[in-house]
């Protein structure tokens, strides 16, 4: 169990597999560079990034799923590690940030789905749902997506929601975020934060 967590009541928390992008997201939420490893997996802490003040930090935790060159019980530790952080401190979640590939991401989710397996990406947002936790899916990558509606309305369908997908502005949000394109997470963001009363916390998203 990660044991990094400053002591700060309100937490925005960024979850997604290996190689998704989220510490670009980070960097462009924060303004700030963030170390990552040079191969997958090789972070196993959470990246904290905390205003003083503010009481709320902003976590991206490490990502989760296969990694090449990671034995398979490293990589089962890293997810245990991440859905137990998620439990402990649920309760301190303004918004969940779940990042995902948009142009692997369906082929990723049905290659591993089967009667007796749950693909991860949709097994950690039953797990945010499940723990009561304001979740929105950055579909990063969108650059390389060339049916943006019909990919997002596959998401839709994996994730249990019934498209079309433009009715989950609040959960949904088409990002590239290497090229700065993050104003849908933003506002589903916000969405979140208005509704937790912490309107003050805009100024980051």
């Amino acid at each position: 169990m990660f044991e990094t967590r400053p002591d700060r009541s309100d937490e925005v928390v960024l979850v997604g597999r290996s190689n998704v992008g989220k510490s670009t997201l980070m960097r462009e939420i924060t303004g700030h560079s963030f170390d990552t490893g040079q191969k997958p997996g090789v972070t196993r802490e959470p990246n904290h990034y905390d205003w003083a003040g503010d009481d709320f930090v902003l976590t991206d935790l490490p990502g989760f799923g296969f990694m090449s060159g990671v034995a398979d019980e490293h990589r089962e530790q890293i997810k245990d590690d991440i859905v137990a952080y998620l439990e402990t401190y649920a309760d301190n979640f303004l918004v969940a940030i779940l990042v995902v590939d948009g142009k692997s991401m369906i082929d990723i989710i049905d290659r591993h789905s089967g009667e007796d397996e749950i693909p991860y990406v949709v097994e950690m947002f039953y797990v945010l749902e499940d723990l009561g936790v304001p979740t929105v899916v950055a579909v990063n990558k969108m650059d390389k997506v060339d049916d943006e509606d019909e990919r997002l309305n596959d998401l839709c369908d994996r994730l249990g929601l019934f498209p079309p997908w433009q009715q989950y502005q609040n959960i949904i949000a088409p990002v590239t975020a290497k090229q700065g394109r993050i104003q849908s997470l933003n506002d589903a963001v916000r969405t979140h934060l208005h509704d937790a009363k912490r309107d003050d916390l805009f100024k980051f998203f």
